[in-house]
């Protein structure tokens, strides 16, 4: 049996459907609460109900468990998550219980740059997350990855709808400099499922990106040309970015940008060139190639209801 934390997420829904579709038996964890759970469609999972950090309810989800997938994190909530209770804490609590339920191996997916002292709230909680995971003596694959992209990410759509709010001119820190790695989500999953069947994988932290290494300025080029959108590039120095995130958070709780989506947007994030070809014998797809999920949406009226926090409405 395989325990997926964070499968009602974006990578999360992605990696539930590949297991099922190789016949592993799949468990998801599901925090309790009244919202409907974000299941991918016709994919049959067992559902185990906890939240992260109690061990006592983990103790059951994990019964005849032998692998855990660790997805589950917050970051992308900005000021409103709690990287110390889900990240940090949730981690050790989820490799204690693993521990103690014979659980052999965890698979953890974090990002390029992750390291517990960094500056970034970000990376410095998925940085101390690793360090639990590599002391918990269980077997180990971490997957540091670049910037992950897809439907319903939080990259691409967040700018899709950031360009509908500002069509003629477009904030970008530092002039957009920043090199990113943008990595295809069905390409990252097929690494992490690969993983299982891998033995050099295993006790190893393995850096991964996408075959392109391209700056934000050209991220945010592409995904304007598939919307049909010119804008006009201004820039901001990053702590200026910073601030008016905060600001908007604060103003707007689901504004489609957070201080922990410019923080990873500050600086380069990439790993060598040929990391998924090299490592897994993969050829990850570009992004330019990938962007069809964007078209036809309505994507100004997403945005406008999102930060008046109205409920979306069918078309």
């Amino acid at each position: 049996m395989i325990l997926v934390t964070g499968g009602t997420g974006f990578i999360g829904q992605v990696l539930l459907r590949h297991l099922v579709a190789e016949g592993r038996a799949v468990r998801t964890l599901l925090r309790p609460g009244r919202a409907n759970p974000n299941l991918p469609a016709g994919v049959p999972v067992e559902v185990a109900l906890s939240s992260i950090r109690d061990e006592r309810s983990l103790r059951p989800a994990l019964v005849g468990v032998h692998t855990v997938f660790h997805l589950a994190g917050n970051e992308w909530l900005g000021t409103r998550g709690d990287l110390n209770r889900v990240e940090i804490e949730g981690t050790r609590t989820l490799v204690a219980a693993a521990r103690e339920a014979g659980v052999e191996r965890i698979l953890y997916v974090s990002h390029l740059g992750a390291d517990r002292a960094s500056a970034y709230p970000v990376l410095k909680a998925k940085g101390i997350a690793e360090e639990f995971i590599r002391r918990s003596g269980l077997g180990y694959t971490i997957l540091r990855s670049g910037l992950v992209f897809g439907p319903q990410d939080h990259f691409t759509t967040a700018l899709a709808r950031l360009l509908h709010l500002t069509p003629l001119i477009f904030p970008l820190p530092a002039h957009g400099q920043a090199r990113l790695q943008p990595l295809w989500v069905e390409d990252l999953v097929t690494c992490l499922v690969w993983s299982l069947d891998r033995p050099e994988t295993l006790n190893h932290t393995l850096e991964i990106g996408g075959p392109e290494f391209l700056t934000l300025r050209e991220c945010v080029g592409q995904v304007a040309a598939a919307l049909g959108l010119q804008p006009r590039f201004i820039s901001f120095s990053p702590l200026a970015l910073r601030y008016t995130a905060i600001l908007l958070e604060y103003l707007f709780p689901r504004a489609p940008i957070s201080v922990y989506w410019s923080d990873y947007l500050a600086a380069n994030r990439t790993a060598a060139i040929d990391s998924v070809s090299r490592q897994f014998g993969l050829l990850p797809a570009r992004l330019s190639a990938r962007l069809d999920y964007l078209h036809g949406q309505p994507w100004r009226r997403r945005a406008i209801r999102e930060l008046l926090a109205l409920p979306e409405r069918e078309p």
